[in-house]
């Protein structure tokens, strides 16, 4: 099946970053939309991501929190707010008493599971419109935004990036 048209009219002289500011709730708009249709419509915002990276890969919140480039002060409410809406349980891991385990709870699980649906939905139809090539050039432009990201941030004095 052969990509679909992209209407380029309107966009055609957008500045790329006013692209990406315009898309920028795609994804969570649709994973929030489709959790809210099995009762987990109090997913917070900020929380979304570690579900989706939990559910879809295992990732531990350690993890999570260096690929967004976050703090852990700055992930530790969406954690409480997790887990004071039985998203996420808090545990010990066994072999050092002193470290704290997450983990998803089975609300956790289909909340992860009903916003990755959403998000391959987006896909496919992102898929259909322009073509896997056109998918994989975006990757690898959105990689390197990243890590243009993550070397001036590395050169930024501290507090201010």
């Amino acid at each position: 099946m052969a990509p679909s048209p992209v209407r380029r009219d309107r966009y055609d002289d957008a500045p790329l970053s006013a692209l990406l500011y315009a898309i920028r709730g795609t994804y969570t708009d649709a994973a929030r939309r489709a959790q809210a249709t099995i009762g987990c419509a109090d997913v917070p915002a900020s929380g979304e991501f570690l579900l989706n990276a939990m559910e879809w890969s295992g990732a531990s919140l350690d993890s999570v929190i260096r690929f967004a480039g976050a703090t852990k002060q700055a992930v530790s409410q969406s954690v409480d707010r997790l887990v004071s809406r039985g998203y996420l349980a808090r545990g010990r891991d066994p072999a050092d008493r002193r470290r704290v385990t997450l983990t998803l709870t089975g609300r956790g699980h289909a909340a992860g599971r009903a916003g990755r649906a959403a998000i391959e939905r987006i896909d496919r139809e992102l898929r259909a419109r322009v073509g896997p090539e056109a998918i994989a050039q975006t990757r690898a432009t959105l990689v390197a935004l990243l890590e243009i990201k993550r070397r001036a941030g590395a050169s930024d004095p501290p507090g201010t990036a």
